[in-house]
Formats: C-alpha cells, structure tokens, sequence
C-alpha cells in the first residue's frame, strides 16, 4: 500500500514530530506551571463526564 520511502519518511517524520514538541514542552515548563495550574480538574471532570455516559448508556440500553 505505501512504498518504502513514504515508511521511511513518515518514521523519521514522527521521531522529529515527537522530539520538536518534547523540546518546545520542556521549554515552556515554566510557564504551564504558572498559567495552567489546576487544569487537571478540568482533565478529571471530563473523564467523570465521559464515564457518566457510559454508565448511563450501559444501564438504558433495550435487552430485547
């Protein structure tokens, strides 16, 4: 389905991807900590959020 270099380009692609966001990250450490302190309530909330759904959805579904 794809050739060898387009596997060849998307690996390389994802290894520079994934080393450009770690450095810009860890860069802006600094100020994630200032301006986002907290936000993992938010994080926590959705995943409660999502989970309710799946509660209620698993608990109306029709058995017929």
């Amino acid at each position: 389905m794809f050739t060898t270099g387009q596997l060849v380009f998307a690996g390389l692609f994802i290894v520079a991807f994934v080393i450009a966001m770690v450095y810009v990250y860890r860069k802006d450490l600094a100020l994630h900590k200032k301006y986002y302190k907290g936000s993992y309530w938010i994080l926590i909330a959705f995943i409660a959020f999502i989970g309710i759904l799946f509660f209620i959805k698993y608990f109306t579904k029709d058995n017929s």
